[in-house]
Order: structure tokens, then C-alpha cells, then sequence
């Protein structure tokens, strides 16, 4: 009971949280949960943000939350140029009732594009899923995904508005193995699904020149929604940052643990080397390509 139960929300960090919260509320429909207030200590603590002013928003999309966190004195900026095979990659995919309909909405706020061509239909042994990737002003990629039929759309079925909700986050990895042995050894997800997606659909929807990419689904034991990896065969990234949790690249699961002091010490046994905070009711961890997990009590 002490491991990963459910992914309780993501968090980016962002340069201005005034211009996030215009473009997330009036491009993609998501709601203000409370005013800016400060980072929990337990978080900041964890994290390693103790020595700054770290300001967060809470927003909601259906039942998923983002948590969008400014910093003074801030990081560094977003990099330049950035790819969906570059390391730091991390997607949020929300599913639409229209595709039409959001691309329509969005395109009020000219997002920079990812895709080439607008949305893309990809084949069947891609998911069949029509979808479209942009980036939010900071840089931030997102997805949007429309799921035709099957158990995707049926779990979105009921769920109010046009922009339905997050359905998965979904992360570029360099070492698939080194990915897969993190998330399914002390985290403790399952591997639900795999896949091999290649072809022009995939190019253009990804914005990259001939991939193969391994798609590979995983879930905690409350499945929605759920962590995906992106593994580029080809073309292989050839971008390393180190960057950390007060750098505008820092993204983060938030994921909810029975014990959360437990799963650090488990984490500390594999060879990672989480940090919890004072009381114990935090615990981040940088993971294989630096993405940021931040553990709470569930």
C-alpha cells in the first residue's frame, strides 16, 4: 500500500502565470481551481525550491488537474528549437468531442504549431485516433486527441464540454529499458499496451522526418489517466540538457502514494536518488531522462 496508487495531476513550470491561465482557460476550456498561492512547503521542500518565491495555479480540465508553477528568481527559459524527440518531451493529451470544433477555438489563440498539416488520422495500427500537437506560450507541447471508437472514446463518452479531459501524459525517453525498469519497479505501474508507430501520419503529426517511435502505455492502479512512453528509433535525439525542477522545461507527475516516505526509501534501493521533504509528505524524483515525479499522500 505504500506504492504509486493514481496519477493525481501533472505540473509545468511557466514564466508568467497570468498568460498561462489566459491561453489554458480560453483555448482549451480549463477552469481556475483557486487563485495563485504559494507552493506547499512540503512541495517546495521536496523539490528543492525552499530558497525561492514559488507561486503556483491550479487548473482543472473535466476531473485532471495542472498545477502551473512560477519562480522567482526564475530558471532558465525554455530551449530553442525544441523536438518531439528531444528527452525533455512531455506531452499532455486531452481528447475533444470535435476536432473541428477545438482546432476552431484554438486556433484563436495561434498556437505554435508542432504538427505539419493540421490534425492527422493515423492508421489503425497507430490507434486509428485523430490528433494534433502544439505548444503552449511557454513551449510546453500538448496533444489534442479524438478517439473514434473503442474503449478510449467509451471512456470519455459522458464527459461534459468540448475538451474533455487529460487522457495521458506522455514522455520521450532515450533508454527505453532504463524508462520501463523506473516505472514498473518502485513505481509499480503495468505496462498496458504496446506499439510500433511509423509512416507519413506520423511524421506529420509529430513534426519529424521518417520515425519509428515505440508507443508504450502504462497505468497506476487507477488507470485514468495514465503515463505513455515515446521512444524515437529513429531519429534518435542527439540533445541533452540538465535542467531542474525551477528551469521553464520542468514538467512533472504528480502521483499519489499510500506512504510516500516508503516509496523513497524503495526508490533509494533501485539506485535513484529521490528527496523528501522535512515532514515526509513529499518526495520528488528525477527519472532516467530527468523528467520530474513529485509523490504525494494519497
Amino acid at each position: 500500500m505504500s506504492g504509486v496508487r493514481a496519477i493525481a495531476g501533472f505540473g509545468r513550470t511557466v514564466a508568467d502565470l497570468a498568460v498561462t491561465e489566459d491561453f489554458y482557460r480560453d483555448a482549451l476550456g480549463f477552469t481556475r481551481i483557486a487563485p495563485p498561492e504559494p507552493l506547499p512547503a512540503a512541495q517546495a521542500d521536496a523539490m528543492g525550491l525552499a530558497d525561492r518565491r514559488a507561486t503556483q495555479l491550479r487548473m482543472r480540465l473535466g476531473h485532471q488537474t495542472v498545477t502551473f508553477l512560477a519562480l522567482d528568481p526564475p530558471g532558465a527559459p525554455y530551449p530553442a528549437d525544441p523536438a518531439a524527440t528531444d528527452p525533455f518531451f512531455q506531452h499532455l493529451a486531452i481528447p475533444v468531442r470535435s476536432m473541428d470544433a477545438a482546432m476552431a477555438q484554438l486556433a484563436s489563440r495561434h498556437p505554435t504549431p508542432i504538427s505539419r498539416g493540421g490534425p492527422q488520422v493515423l492508421p489503425a495500427a497507430s490507434g486509428g485516433v485523430t490528433a494534433y500537437k502544439f505548444r503552449d506560450p511557454d513551449g510546453h507541447p500538448l496533444e489534442l486527441i479524438y478517439f473514434p471508437d473503442g474503449a478510449p472514446a467509451a471512456r470519455w463518452r459522458d464527459a461534459p464540454g468540448l475538451f474533455l479531459g487529460i487522457d495521458h501524459s506522455a514522455i520521450t525517453v532515450t533508454d527505453l529499458d532504463a524508462a520501463l525498469a523506473f516505472l514498473t519497479g518502485p513505481l509499480g505501474l503495468a505496462v498496458a499496451q504496446r506499439g510500433l508507430n511509423r509512416g507519413p501520419e506520423q511524421a506529420r503529426l509529430d513534426g519529424v522526418d521518417d520515425p519509428q517511435v515505440d508507443v508504450i502505455a502504462l497505468e497506476p492502479p487507477v488507470s485514468a489517466p495514465h503515463v505513455e512512453l515515446l521512444h524515437y528509433r529513429v531519429p534518435a535525439t542527439k540533445r541533452r540538457l540538465t535542467f531542474g525542477p525551477a528551469d521553464q522545461v520542468s514538467t512533472r507527475y504528480v502521483l499519489s502514494a499510500g506512504d510516500p516516505l516508503a516509496l523513497s526509501q524503495r526508490l533509494s534501493d533501485a539506485g535513484w536518488a529521490p528527496r523528501a521533504s522535512a515532514d515526509g509528505a513529499a518526495v520528488s524524483c528525477a527519472g532516467p531522462d530527468r523528467h520530474g515525479f513529485l509523490f504525494v499522500q494519497a
